[in-house]
């Protein structure tokens, strides 16, 4: 059974950091792009940030504050965003991609985990 569980989300200040784990389970996670997606209420779920291979690639809000890093040996995708703006305030999902396409298409990926929720305050 396919599993991807998010973690790390909360309350955070505008200004501060956030690191989210997620686990991956039941599939072969060193062989698929993993990426990080994020949906604000009343707004469409968008990329955020992919890990493709070795290379990595980012929305171009988030460049310069984001890593996307994964460790193949704990089938782990992490998302570090720092100088966090309201604007982050989302819930946070990773995904795998099963499909063609881009991977910054939502459409891309059939494994999605539950999603964690990040608050930032300003």
């Amino acid at each position: 059974q396919v599993q991807l569980v998010e973690s790390g989300g909360g309350l955070l200040p505008a200004g501060g950091s956030l690191r989210l784990p997620c686990v991956a389970s039941g599939f072969s996670f060193e062989t698929h792009v993993m990426s990080w997606f994020r949906q604000a209420p009343g707004k469409e779920r968008e990329f955020v940030a992919a890990i493709v291979t070795s290379s990595t690639y980012y929305r171009d809000s988030m460049k310069g504050r984001c890593t996307v890093s994964r460790d193949n040996a704990k089938s782990t995708l992490y998302l570090q965003v720092n100088n966090l703006e309201p604007e982050d305030t989302a819930v946070y999902y990773c995904a795998a991609r099963t499909k063609a396409g881009h991977y910054s298409a939502a459409t891309s990926y059939d494994y999605w985990g539950q999603g964690t929720q990040v608050t930032v305050s300003s």
